[in-house]
């Protein structure tokens, strides 16, 4: 499929994050692209993404909203809040669904997802939860095409019944279904309460498989006495043999921190560990504690969370705007291409709990784990970057490794041609191959990749950095407008 580019836009503008791309030669120079005007922008919660036969992108999201794209860049809405009459994926979808909304005591779908069986029958994995407790389900249902129209095939988990450890066992809800290098299909899924399980499906019905550990629940894998940890995903790479488990750390709402961080192991079901080495199975709160960030913050590579990049001198256009508490990804790796992408909702400083979709290329840096790109996806392919276009001054972004609430901000810092950088950091800098860059920045290391993305803010293409420390906080960058004048 072509991706379509157009002309730039403003104010949709530095809420744009793109993805990364691999294996692919550009026919044309990114600098030479048009710019994509980021016009059919989406507001989809807990979007997971498919690419279906039809060679378009789904995302489906909570409330049973869904919307569709040809590029990953303009959004169609297809389905809207099921609560309001609004969802096309589920005939009659509050009297389809009865038995799992009446059981959770809610009119309300948390985020779903959607996977393609063998003989090609769409199964949508749907979530009833209320929100103030674990009383959830976890249902199944089929369609010939992937908008549906989805018919129950009944509850598949259920939690919160007389019994059940809300500290051990997990909210039946965020489920992520997909297939491991050899054919299986698993689920993973779980928010809050007990942690993340994960479940091997069977690959003919979609069904969780008999006689798992838990009492059918499955295999742990971290998480625990309310750690605030949710929406797992599960992603293979073929580049690197390895499983990445993203989740969300904090709270979604604007003011509550929600962070997007990163695992890995070479088996779909773990055990799975951080760049430090830990296993996540230690990752959660500790014996009777609630919502206690700062006893699982250390544990995870954090991709991104709430972030600014202020106005640098020369600027043409001095607007910035504020993402805030991204999260709830899903990702998605083209075989054909070889490009990673991950997709995710964002919400925005002033602008209350308004949300919108978000798309950014993901690279995997020499250390074999993914960084993401600081601007949004606009159709850019995979090209070295010219040393003419490195030096120079950056904004620079730490993400630190904290549940920030409250957004980080970048700081100006300049490459220069020998190798060092000066300004608010001070350290080396070194790109060979126009691709693979490793900085030493303020006494740590970060290993990453230099590309080039699309500064909508300012309506120019520009160098960027992704990259991580050693301990897995990510270090983003984009080359200031000054210097393109």
């Amino acid at each position: 499929m072509r991706i379509r580019r157009i002309a730039a836009l403003l104010l949709a503008l530095l809420l744009c994050m793109p993805l990364i791309v691999s294996g692919e030669e550009a026919d044309v120079s990114n600098s030479e692209l048009p710019m994509p005007k980021f016009l059919k922008n989406v507001a989809v919660h807990d979007p997971s993404i498919i690419r279906a036969e039809d060679g378009l992108y789904y995302i489906f999201g909570s409330h049973m909203a869904a919307a569709t794209s040809e590029d990953l860049i303009d959004w169609k809405l297809i389905s809207r809040d099921a609560s309001n009459g609004g969802c096309t994926l589920v005939e009659n979808v509050q009297t389809q669904m009865k038995e799992a909304l009446s059981y959770a005591k809610t009119t309300t779908f948390w985020a779903p997802d959607v996977v393609q069986l063998g003989n090609g029958t769409y199964v949508m994995y749907y979530c009833t939860c209320e929100g103030s407790s674990p009383l959830s389900t976890l249902g199944i249902a089929y369609a010939e095409k992937p908008e549906g129209p989805y018919v129950n095939q009944g509850i598949i988990l259920k939690s919160g019944h007389p019994g059940y450890n809300a500290n051990v066992y997990p909210n039946v809800v965020d489920p992520c279904t997909f297939y491991d290098k050899e054919g299986r299909l698993w689920m993973v899924y779980g928010s809050y309460s007990g942690g993340i399980y994960i479940l091997e499906m069977d690959v003919e019905t979609g069904f969780p498989l008999p006689g798992q550990l838990n009492n059918g629940m499955g295999k742990k894998l971290l998480g625990g006495n309310h750690a605030r940890i949710e929406a797992p995903y599960i992603l293979y790479s073929p580049d690197t043999d390895y499983y990445y488990l993203f989740l969300s750390f904090g709270g979604l709402g604007a003011n509550d921190g929600y962070n997007i961080r990163v695992c890995r192991s070479k088996n779909p079901d773990g055990p799975y560990e951080d760049a430090l080495g830990q296993n996540m199975i230690r990752c959660a709160g500790r014996p009777g504690s609630f919502f206690n960030d700062p006893d699982y913050a250390p544990y995870g590579v954090k991709l991104m969370g709430g972030y600014e990049f202020l106005a640098a001198e020369g600027d043409k256009n001095k607007i910035t705007l504020a993402y805030r508490s991204p999260g709830h990804n899903s990702a998605y790796y083209d075989e054909e291409t070889g490009r990673y992408f991950i997709v995710f909702h964002t919400r925005f400083a002033n602008a209350g709990e308004s949300f919108q979709v978000r798309v950014h290329q993901m690279y995997m840096n020499e250390a074999g784990w993914p960084v993401i790109s600081p601007l949004r996806y606009a159709g850019e392919k995979p090209e070295t970057v010219d040393s003419s276009l490195m030096t120079g001054a950056y904004k620079v972004l730490l993400h630190e490794r904290d549940i920030n609430k409250v957004e980080h901000e970048s700081k100006v810092a300049t490459l220069n041609a020998d190798g060092t950088i000066t300004g608010a950091h001070e350290g080396t800098w070194e790109c060979a191959d126009g691709v693979n860059i490793t900085l030493t920045l303020d006494g740590k290391t970060y290993t990453g990749v230099m590309h080039t993305a699309l500064d909508s803010a300012q309506k120019t293409w520009v160098t960027c950095i992704s990259a991580l420390d050693e301990e897995g906080a990510a270090l983003w960058a984009t080359r200031a407008y000054s210097n393109y004048k």
